[in-house]
């Protein structure tokens, strides 16, 4: 299907040397080899190891190139580009070891309803409208936070959800940052699966973008990195977590205490793109990790699939929906994609999303999910979620 889409020859004409066969074939293979190896650097892929990016992300040069050899999606120079290769890799927020069984949520078995089909696209935007957190981008700022948003802006829409719009509340990812010791290590990455158990055990209280005022605990990473504002700048150095202060900004009157919203259960999915649909078809958007390459950051408009560029990190996402498009002018095939909210404010991709090729698990994404359902009362709990068509299971059944 993609040779259709990405241009790129499928060999390269190497001359003929004259000589002996077994001189022809050690000289080819060090030409060969010399090319590949200049190629691959040109690109910034060198063992995959992202120390080795010597490819400034937002050169004419590398732009032209992603943009010439494919036209699933378009990539142009950002903000975001203009951060050095360690600023980049700093705001990667998902710890290294988060795909460790210790650090797992159980697994979650959904029960198939032979009744329920699912569409071919969907967006939980258009779907639940009353809910407005599931339109909402937010911005990590220089913080690795991103692990903590993607948590917090699911948790938020699923309490929506759950409730079907009698409870609104936007989930402080302020808190979790600062104040879950578990989930690792704050603005220096963290585990998004843990941070879903804590909702469960702790609880999170409410809290909105930088200088809201939105609730107990407003984010307080201050930097404009992905947009020009009045904010204050990133600093090239690594940026502290907040420090974790079980009370609520002053003039919101409700105690920390009272205003702490608690999930019912944490669970992961397994990598399926079905089972993936039908926990958003069913309960909203869920949090995903995926690795993140040099060209990714360049991205302004289309479908999403690595091209070029060596990776910076894991990074974690809010999937919202899916949905597809033809595979050109003439043929009856598609792309199916992922449509996906990043925490890179709005300014970045369409508007603050990004859409990726969805069902062949693109940079990890289908391989790491995690969700949960909100405790919202009883009276609630028993009537909106039908835990009866699911069910956990340890990482040790993990196939």
């Amino acid at each position: 299907m993609f040779n259709m889409i990405f241009k790129v020859p499928l060999y390269h004409y190497v001359p003929a040397y004259k000589g002996s066969s077994t001189c022809n074939v050690a000289l080819f293979l060090s030409s060969l080899l010399l090319i590949s190896n200049l190629f691959y650097r040109y690109l910034g892929v060198t063992n995959g190891d992202s120390t080795d990016i010597d490819w400034i992300p937002d050169t004419d040069d590398f732009i032209n190139y992603i943009n010439s050899v494919q036209s699933f999606w378009v990539a142009e120079k950002n903000a975001l580009s203009k951060l050095t290769l360690s600023e980049l890799e700093m705001r990667m927020g998902v710890h290294p070891d988060s795909k460790l069984p210790q650090n797992r949520l159980p697994l979650l078995v959904q029960l198939s309803d032979p009744l329920e089909e699912l569409p071919e696209g969907f967006d939980a935007r258009i779907n639940w409208p009353y809910c407005p957190t599931i339109q909402e981008i937010r911005d990590q700022g220089s913080c690795g936070s991103g692990w903590a948003l993607g948590a917090v802006e699911a948790m938020s829409d699923r309490v929506c959800i759950a409730s079907r719009g009698k409870r609104h509340v936007r989930l402080s990812s302020d808190d979790l940052v600062s104040c879950c010791k578990d989930c690792g290590n704050g603005c220096q990455g963290g585990f998004h699966g843990k941070a879903w158990k804590y909702w469960v055990t702790t609880g999170i209280v409410s809290g909105g973008t930088y200088a809201s005022k939105q609730g107990c605990r407003p984010y307080e990473i201050p930097c404009e990195r992905y947009m020009n504002g009045s904010r204050s700048s990133c600093q090239a150095n690594e940026p502290n977590t907040p420090e974790c202060i079980r009370k609520c900004q002053p003039g919101y009157d409700v105690s920390y205490e009272d205003d702490l919203n608690f999930g019912r259960i944490a669970y992961s999915l397994p990598a399926n793109e079905e089972t993936i649909m039908r926990e958003i078809f069913r309960h909203g958007p869920v949090e995903g990790s995926m690795t993140i390459y040099a060209d990714m950051i360049l991205y302004k408009t289309g479908i999403y699939k690595h091209v070029a560029g060596g990776p910076l990190g894991e990074h974690a996402i809010r999937i919202i929906g899916w949905g597809q498009e033809p595979l050109g002018e003439g043929t009856s095939s598609v792309v199916k994609y992922w449509l996906v909210a990043n925490s890179f404010n709005t300014n970045w991709g369409e508007n603050g999303l990004f859409r990726i090729v969805r069902g062949q698990n693109e940079c990890g994404i289908e391989a790491d999910i995690t969700a949960g359902l909100p405790k919202i009362g009883l009276e609630i709990d028993s009537n909106e979620i039908n835990l009866g068509k699911m069910m956990t299971l340890p990482l040790t059944n993990r196939e």
